[in-house]
């Protein structure tokens, strides 16, 4: 388990909240597995960041959702309780060991790899890609 602070747990919220609210809790849920990933992983891309603000707001590498109008308000209690769930662990497939996640264009498949990560699988609109066994 990670260290936390209820700032962290609403911004959390929001960015499962604003990246996947299309897909419902499952995909809130995987969102929140690659966020978290990215805390505990120590790979070349986040080896600077160690909490889950740091993972959200990374320039580069962050998420794109910090623009969009459903991350600005505050996490509903449903949100912080998904997001509470990820804190502690709980992890999703296909976002297990996920790094990555992107929404292909409507109409076109996964690309292979994404961030020389492979694709692991597809779940309704975001492809998710992880590194090689052993890496994180």
């Amino acid at each position: 388990m990670i260290k936390y602070n209820e700032l962290d747990v609403d911004y959390l919220g929001r960015a499962m909240r604003a990246e996947a609210l299309s897909e419902g809790e499952y995909g809130m849920l995987l969102v929140g597995n690659v966020i978290l990933n990215r805390v505990l992983c120590q790979s070349p891309d986040f080896k600077n960041v160690n909490t889950i603000q740091d993972v959200i707001f990374q320039t580069p590498g962050g998420f794109a959702c910090i623009d969009s109008e459903l991350f600005q308000s505050p996490s509903t209690n449903y949100e912080k309780d998904l997001a509470l769930r990820i804190i502690k662990g709980e992890k999703f497939w296909p976002a297990t060991r996920a790094l990555w996640f992107y929404a292909p264009e409507e109409g076109t498949n996964c690309l292979s790899t994404w961030f020389n990560q492979k694709l692991v699988s597809k779940y309704k609109n975001h492809c998710f890609y992880a590194p090689e066994e052993g890496q994180c």
